[in-house]
């Protein structure tokens, strides 16, 4: 079973995710938050697998809590429940190390893939939301896809090949099937990537691959 919080302030949109989560039985809704402060706090009494989080909420927002969950607890995955005007947050919670962005607005059981890959080590971004990312780097494009390039330089060719793949979405499973790698061994060349780049996750990693042209 995979273990859900969801924290949203609106109790009409945490009966929807509650109503369509449910309909997985591999999925089990361990407790709901109505604010950041909550959020915090159901974590710390439930520990979730994954927690489900808007970002505008009373109090503590969901970026706040997401920062702190990170923090605190590096195991539980992240994922940004977001609308299209919260461009100005994106770059912020990118920071903060979430591991996925959808939209309320979308598919609902695109909700029940998410969290599953996710959980697989995959990373989920909205086709929309990652066009908001590409169009939030704009400014600083050239720059920073000239220090991609060359921080990029220090990995192994292979670490290379994982990198590029992270950029495509790829979960580690995926990658060591298209590399013919053990998953273990795929971990082993993320973490060491993500260490000698100095990125907090696979969001950041896959940010780094488009920068660094590694992907597509």
């Amino acid at each position: 079973m995979i273990r859900i919080l969801i924290a949203d302030d609106q109790p009409l949109v945490r009966a929807g995710l509650r109503t369509v989560l449910a309909t997985d039985p591999e999925l089990e809704i361990v407790a709901e938050a109505h604010d950041g402060r909550s959020a915090l706090e159901a974590v710390e009494r439930w520990r979730p697998d994954v927690v489900l989080l808007d970002i505008r909420m009373p109090g503590v927002d969901g970026l706040a809590a997401a920062e702190s969950i990170r923090a605190r607890h590096p195991a539980v995955r992240v994922m940004i429940i977001t609308t299209f005007d919260e461009d100005r947050y994106i770059a912020r919670a990118v920071q903060a190390g979430v591991h996925g962005f959808l939209l309320k607005s979308g598919d609902p059981y695109e909700l029940i893939g998410g969290v599953k890959a996710v959980m697989n080590g995959g990373t989920v971004l909205a086709p929309p939301v990652a066009q908001r990312i590409v169009g939030l780097l704009h400014g600083r494009e050239l720059q920073d896809r000239l220090a991609a390039r060359t921080a990029v330089r220090v990995l192994t060719p292979r670490e290379r090949d994982v990198l590029a793949l992270l950029g495509a979405g790829l979960s580690n499973a995926e990658i060591g099937h298209r590399l013919h790698l053990a998953e273990g061994t795929v971990k082993i060349h993320v973490s060491a990537l993500l260490g000698k780049l100095g990125l907090a996750n696979r969001v950041q990693a896959a940010v780094y691959a488009y920068r660094a042209g590694l992907s597509g």
